[in-house]
This record gives C-alpha cells, sequence and structure tokens, in this order.
C-alpha cells in the first residue's frame, strides 16, 4: 500500500512517501480502507521532534485519525461491521496511509448524509470544541473571545459559541483570516497581528467573560488581562509556539478561573459523536481550508507550518 513514512526528525521535507505491507487485521481488530486524513497541528510538532501526547520508535507512518470504510475485520469481531464507513483514532500512528488496522472498538460509524471529508474534519477537532465549550460552561450574553478562530477549532468554537447565545469575539492572524469570522458567527472580528487589538477588544465589549486560548504566548497573556472579574480561560493550543502560562496567583489576584478539561477516553468518544451528530443536524460546519493528496504530506505540514492555513487540512487518500 502506498504509505508516507518519518524516518528522522526535523522540517517537512523529512516526510517521504513510500510503500508499506498492507495490515491484516488481528483478533478483536478491523481494517479501514482510508479515504481521508485528518492532521493536526500536533502532528507537524511531533514531526519536528516534539514528543508531546504521541511516542513510537522511527521509522513509522504518523497521523493519528482517518476516515474510510471497514474492509475486512478479525477474529472475534462482528462480520456485519465490512462496508460501514467510519472515522477513527490510530493510536497516535499509522495514519498516512491507505489502509489502517485498529481496535474494532475505536471506530465511530458515520452518520448517514454526512460526507466522509466533513466526518474526519471533526474527529479531533470537533471533540475538541464540543468539550471545550462544555467544560466552560457558557451562558446566553456571555463575551467570548476565541483565539486562533480561522483554525480547526477555533473556526468551531466560534459557531458553538454563537449558538450558544454567546456575544463572539474572532481573533485571527491576518486580514484573510479575521475576513472569514463573520460568516461563521462571530460578532466582532480583529486581527491580533495590528499592535491595537486588544483596545479594540476592548471598545467593542468592554472586557470578556470567557477566553477560549488557542495561540499562547504573549497574545495568550494579552487576552487574559482583558477578562473581567469571574471570568474564565481554558487553553487548546499554542501556535505562539508556547502556552499563555499565566500564573495561577495571577488568576486568583483578578478573580479569574483557569480551566483545563480532565476527560476520561469514553467522554471524548461521546464528544466526538455530538459534534458529528450536530453537523448533519446543520448546526456545525467544519471549515476546510486546504486538501493535498497522500504522497503530498510534506507540503501539508509545510502549509501549516507556514500559518497560511485555515480550518482543517486534510489528506485525501481515495
Amino acid at each position: 500500500m502506498r504509505a508516507v513514512w518519518l524516518r528522522e526528525f526535523g522540517g517537512p521535507e523529512v516526510l517521504a512517501a513510500g510503500s508499506a505491507p498492507d495490515p491484516v487485521p488481528g483478533p478483536g481488530q478491523v481494517l479501514i480502507d482510508v479515504a481521508h486524513v485528518n492532521i493536526t497541528f500536533v502532528e507537524t510538532q511531533f514531526r519536528a521532534g516534539w514528543s508531546g501526547p504521541f511516542g513510537g520508535n522511527l521509522p513509522l507512518i504518523p497521523g493519528n485519525g482517518v476516515g474510510g470504510v471497514i474492509a475486512a475485520v478479525g477474529a472475534d469481531v462482528d462480520p456485519a461491521l465490512v462496508g460501514r464507513r467510519v472515522v477513527s483514532g490510530t493510536g497516535g500512528s499509522g495514519a498516512y496511509a491507505e489502509k489502517v488496522v485498529v481496535d474494532a472498538t475505536m471506530p465511530i460509524e458515520v452518520p448517514e448524509g454526512l460526507p466522509l471529508d466533513v466526518a474526519v474534519a471533526l474527529l479531533a477537532d470537533g471533540r475538541t470544541a464540543t468539550m471545550l465549550v462544555d467544560t466552560v460552561g457558557l451562558r446566553p450574553g456571555e463575551r467570548v473571545l476565541v483565539e486562533a478562530a480561522a483554525g480547526g477549532v477555533g473556526s468551531l468554537l466560534v459557531q458553538l459559541a454563537a449558538a450558544a447565545g454567546a456575544r463572539v469575539v474572532g481573533l485571527a492572524g491576518g486580514p484573510g483570516k479575521v475576513s472569514l469570522l463573520p460568516e461563521l458567527g462571530a460578532d466582532v472580528a480583529v486581527d491580533y497581528l495590528r499592535p491595537n487589538w486588544t483596545e479594540q477588544v476592548r471598545a467593542a465589549t468592554d472586557g470578556v467573560d470567557v477566553v477560549f486560548d488557542g495561540v499562547g504566548g504573549e497574545v495568550g497573556r494579552a487576552a487574559f488581562r482583558l477578562l473581567e472579574p469571574g471570568g474564565r480561560m481554558i487553553s487548546f493550543g499554542l501556535a505562539s509556539g508556547e502556552w499563555a502560562g499565566v500564573p495561577a496567583e495571577d488568576a486568583a489576584d483578578r478573580g479569574v478561573t483557569l480551566l483545563r478539561p480532565d476527560v476520561p477516553p469514553a467522554r471524548l468518544r461521546a464528544y466526538t459523536e455530538k459534534a458529528l451528530a450536530e453537523a448533519v443536524a446543520g448546526r456545525l460546519r467544519p471549515v476546510i481550508g486546504q486538501r493535498f493528496p497522500l504522497e503530498r504530506a510534506s507540503d501539508a505540514h509545510a502549509a501549516i507550518g507556514s500559518r497560511a492555513t485555515v480550518g482543517k487540512t486534510l489528506l485525501d487518500v481515495r
């Protein structure tokens, strides 16, 4: 089968298209013919040498999320699963390939009427966004600041916050990304690359009640300073290269709660299923900003690293 290999850590160019033996499902496993691969920002960091939540000895086939059709099952698995459209994690590696084998408990069936590429775009980002909104406990009328609002998770957070009745400020880097935010439901769209962006937010909102921090660094710290007493802040990304690192004592002094999701695996699956159901109902729409064929995984990583991408980046396998 066709696959993409990571044999050494480094820049996007270390991802090399090649071949690999076709995997065979063992007892309790299923084989998925992959149609689309979900790429996350943390995978680009892993490729560069940061272990993060993933591990494994090189060489390996990277990637942690796929969508496709179950093509075969191993022993002790219901053969009726063959032919079902599913999305699935892969356990941290193996996704950048035409076929993957996973434990039979991992795939989530894609609801009828939902395209596979949309489902794959929601696999990680939809789960994360619904989890974050649930953790924060949004209330109608609250002023919500979403950083990295044109990204995969951020664009979904904007939609979910707007649906919850919040007044949404979308924060993105550059006029092209900012221009996308109103159609997602942002009441205010602000370019955080402009030096006076915090003044723009304060003028529009007189402070905020919730910050979804997807940038970290100085942007995240500046967003923290916009929070009013009683506000909440939760971090989901570090597009700047570092976490916001707000000291707990600073938050306590200002009456702000720093939240951290603590979700068991079974609940994560439920969040994915909820995101898929919201998409079927037309209430959640992932932005698939760029697509690359499997062999161009290195170009996909380079695009993400350049910060030029919007929404979700997919690899199209078939």
